[in-house]
């Protein structure tokens, strides 16, 4: 994406009542960066995103047991991934059985992101990962 000097950042939000489908969160997310180019300059680190934000949206309604409000904020360096769930708990990394089928999300996001951050709020948490942008030669014009 050309550098523009007027756009200082910009950002996207959603929520997904529990229950809803995590496809949606993925097809949004997806489309939005879709926006940015990196279906074309980044489909590997698009992948990533759309995988990142399936593992926390997933994590906000299986182990909060609550709603997630998934906000996209991309400030041309970064794109910052948060989901908020109502849930005081903060996730652990835990290491899982080799024949469990779940388990592995925080340690999947901790190697797809550049960094993750959690943030306890005043009505849950936040859980952040943030990618950085494609390098300036492989951004859309």
């Amino acid at each position: 994406m050309a550098r523009d000097p007027s756009l200082r950042a910009v950002g996207w939000a959603r929520s997904l009542p529990l229950g809803s489908n995590v496809k949606t969160a993925r097809d949004w997310t997806r489309e939005h960066l879709a926006t940015l180019g990196w279906d074309r300059t980044a489909p590997d680190l698009l992948d990533s995103v759309v995988l990142a934000v399936s593992e926390l949206v997933t994590n906000a309604h299986v182990h909060a047991r609550s709603d997630a409000q998934l906000i996209l904020a991309w400030d041309e360096t970064c794109l910052h991934v948060t989901v908020h769930d109502a849930s005081p708990r903060l996730p652990e990394q835990r290491l899982p059985d080799d024949d469990a089928l779940g388990g592995r999300g925080l340690l999947l996001i901790d190697v797809l992101a550049d960094d993750v951050r959690t943030q306890p709020c005043p009505r849950g948490k936040d859980v952040t990962a943030c990618f950085m942008a494609p390098s300036a030669g492989s951004t859309a014009e």
